[in-house]
Order: C-alpha cells, then structure tokens, then sequence
C-alpha cells in the first residue's frame, strides 16, 4: 500500500470514529424512551437524596425540638449554596449541551474546565462564610441560647466543608450533560447512602463513634458529600469520552464564563429568593412559637420527597432540550416538554394525596409533640393543595433555561416568592392564626402560573416556531 492511501485510509478512520462519537443518543433515540432512561436515574438519586434529608432531621428530633429547629433555621444558608452550586450548573449544563448538538467539542472541553474553575471559586466563599457569618446569621433569627449554638455548629461544619458539595455538583453536571445519567444516579446514592448510615453513628456515638449531637449530622452530611464528589470526578475521567477535562495551560475564558452567567444567574437568583424567602417565613413564623418553624422545616424536608423526582426529571430533560435545539430538532424539543410535563403532573398529584390524607404519620416521624401536630396537620393539607400547578412552573421554567431564557425564570421566581408569597404571608400573618400564613403558598403558585403561561407563550412564538420542524 502506498503512503498517500496508507494516508487517506487513516483519515478515513479518523472521520468514522468522530461521526461515530457524533452521534450522541440524545439526537436519534425515541424522545419518550430517552426522557425515561435520562431521567429514571436522575429521578432515583433524588429520592435517595430525599430520603436522607427526611432521615438527617429524623434522627436530630430524637435530640430535642431545639435541635430540629436550628436545622430548620440553617435552611436559608444552605439553599443560598445549592442556589450558586445549582445556577452555574444550570449555566455549564445548557452551554456543554448545546455544543454537543452542534458538534463543537472544543467548545463543550473549554465549557467543562471553566465550569470547575467557577465551583472552586464558588467554595472559597462559602469557606469564608462558614468562617465569619454563621453566628449572625443564626442570631438575627432567634435568641434562643440553645437553637443558636445547635445552629452554629451545624452550619458552621456544612459551609467549612462544602467542598464536596461544590465538586459533586458540578462532576455530576458533566454527567449529565453528555446523557450519562446513570453514573450520577450511582454518585449520588453513595454520597446519600454514606450520609444515611453514618448519622445515627455520630449523632449518637454508636459503634465506638464520640456523641457529636447536631455536629455529626453535619458530619456525616459532607463526608457524603466528599465521596460522591470524588467518585464523580472519577468517573468522568474513566467513562465520559465526550469530554477532555485538562487544565494544562488553563486560563479562565472571560466571554465563555460571561456566558455560562448569562445563562445560570437568573437561576441563581431564582433559588437565592427560595432562600431569603425561606429567611423571612422563619423570622414571620418564629414570631408565633418555635413549634412553627419547626412545622415549616419538617415541610421542606418532606415536600422534597415529592420535588426532588421532579428535579430530577428536569435535570434529564435539559439537557435533551439544549442538544435538540442546537441540533434544530423542534418536534423532539416539545415531545421532550410535554412528555416531561405530564409525569411531572402525576408525581404531584400522589403529592398532594399523601398531604391530605396522611400527614400526621408524616409528623410523627420527626417525634412530633402534640403542638407541632396540631399545626403542622394543617399546614400540610393547605400547602398540598398546589403542588400539581407547581409541576407546569418547574417543568416549563426548566425548559427556559434550556433554551438559554433563564431571565424568565428568574421573572417569575421574583413574582413567586418576593412580589405574592412574602407579602401575602405577612398580611395573613396580622389575623392573628398561624393557620392563616400557609395559604401564602397555593395562592403564590397560581400567580407564578399565571406569569410562566405568559413567557411560555412568548418563547413559543419568537424562539420555538422559528425552528424549521
């Protein structure tokens, strides 16, 4: 054979193995079957993840009602982190999608090394965090001695240690974006599974362990964390061939950073509202009895048991967005969406039952005295009442931000939370009921519909309809 066809025959290797690692399942595989099999395993971990925060506040009420509180009150701070860990993945997510559908490798290579150089950023400031604010931000909610020390001990260790909260969201984003969400399912269950087993050990001192109150639940929280961060990077080196992660020569790229902001801080902001809205109900709530805030951090901690599948199907449907609308493939853009829409709906639904028919066996796990019961029974069955609307806000504020639209996301989290259920919940608050403040929420989600309906339909004239079927 000669040079110039031992050449040709080279290159022709070389073009079948890139069109090979073209086709990407999330362009060629039937929506419905794609949706399911990027989201299953989403869905699955986030139930783990669920299920080991219900069992984290289980085994702090067995302590006493003032450690269940300051875990609530840390709630606030904690969600502030999730939120930059969350929006710049949101950020990373859509760019490295899109690249893929396009086909432009280097581009998603460059979106993945400065999508870990923005979380370590992201983490030093939590490390200082954890170093200087978390007294005042517990002192400005209670002036229980008690509630204050169990909460700084607790937040504290979890800002400190958030390393491995910051490296296991964004290995897994990577994951994600390239269609592997099996292997986050994997992660995830190790760091939940680790967390669930070693709680009891160091809240309790089992086994040989010290007795570490609220500080081995936070203990046992990030040691999860660390896990399921190291063992995602690891499994993006050995099993994620669609990307290069190498930092040599590495320098940020300020337009590609820009970018991955434009794109991530409107989610960013629309969970650091969750966030202050969750410290203002605290402060409106903590004004009635402790018992009160109690209820709403047992709320949270249940109602992830029905959001997080819910997330979890986003976190699958995103990135089949993104690709779908680099690769201009509109009909599987919107069977992805409405697909996504109508599960979404029937695991609230089942939500909404289980609040209004059983939610003191809910309260009775957390060791419930007779006052927590009595408001936390209905606080559950008013809030319930929303959460099938709530399925169409996250599915479609999901599909803005796969779309590169997160402002509307953000709009409509600001109307939520700062314009309706703030207000409305301090204005309920001077009736004088506790009672009273829980219609805040359904009322504030009918407005967030309303608002998303209304951007929903201007994307899909000026974005969506401009897409040759």
């Amino acid at each position: 054979m000669s040079e110039k066809n031992l050449k040709n025959e080279l290159i022709n290797e070389t073009e079948e193995t890139k069109e090979t690692r073209q086709e990407n399942k999330m362009g060629v595989l039937p929506v419905n079957r794609l949706l399911i099999t990027m989201s299953l395993p989403m869905m699955a971990s986030m139930l783990v993840q669920a299920l080991y925060n219900i069992v984290d506040s289980i085994f702090v009420s067995r302590i006493n009602e003032n450690a269940l509180t300051a875990v609530s009150l840390a709630f606030p701070l904690q969600m502030l982190m999730i939120a930059i860990a969350g929006g710049t993945g949101v950020g990373v997510n859509a760019i490295l999608s899109k690249s893929l559908g396009e086909k432009d490798f280097g581009r998603a290579n460059k979106t993945a090394v400065n999508g870990i150089f923005l979380y370590l950023l992201s983490y030093l400031l939590f490390l200082i965090i954890g170093l200087t604010f978390v007294r005042p931000f517990y002192a400005s909610q209670t002036s229980d001695p008690e509630i204050l020390e169990f909460g700084v001990q607790y937040m504290t260790i979890c800002c400190v240690m958030s390393f491995g909260i910051f490296a296991q969201f964004i290995f897994e984003r990577l994951l994600t974006s390239t269609g592997r969400t099996l292997l986050t399912m994997i992660t995830q269950s190790t760091g939940a599974i680790i967390n669930i087993i070693l709680d009891p050990i160091l809240i309790f001192g089992l086994l040989g362990a010290p007795k570490m109150g609220v500080s081995g639940a936070a203990l046992a929280t990030v040691i999860g964390q660390i896990a399921a961060g190291i063992l995602s990077c690891i499994l993006n080196i050995k099993k994620n061939p669609d990307i290069e992660i190498s930092f040599k020569g590495f320098k940020p790229d300020r337009e590609l950073i820009s970018e991955i902001y434009r794109i991530g801080v409107p989610s960013i902001i629309m969970q650091a509202i969750g966030s202050a809205m969750n410290y203002i109900m605290n402060k409106i709530l903590i004004g009635f009895t402790s018992t009160a805030v109690a209820v709403f951090g047992v709320y949270f901690k249940m109602q992830s048991f029905i959001f997080m599948p819910v997330f979890g199907l986003n976190n699958g449907m995103i990135p089949i967005i993104a690709y779908n609308y680099g690769a201009r493939h509109r009909d599987r853009m919107m069977k992805t969406w409405k697909l996504s829409w109508l599960y979404a709906t029937a695991i609230m639904v089942l939500g909404t039952l289980a609040y209004e028919i059983i939610p003191e066996y809910m309260l009775r796990l957390f060791d419930a005295s007779e006052t927590m019961m009595n408001i936390g029974i209905t606080a559950f069955r008013i809030i319930g009442i929303h959460f099938p609307v709530a399925a169409f806000c996250i599915v479609t504020g999901s599909m803005f931000q796969a779309l590169g639209k997160s402002m509307y996301s953000m709009i409509t989290s600001i109307m939520r939370q700062i314009v309706v259920l703030i207000p409305a919940a301090w204005l309920l608050s001077l009736l004088g009921q506790v009672d009273y403040v829980w219609w805040a929420f359904p009322i504030a989600e009918i407005m967030s519909a309303v608002t998303t309906l209304f951007f929903f339909s201007r994307i899909y004239k000026h974005t969506i309809c401009r897409i040759e079927a």
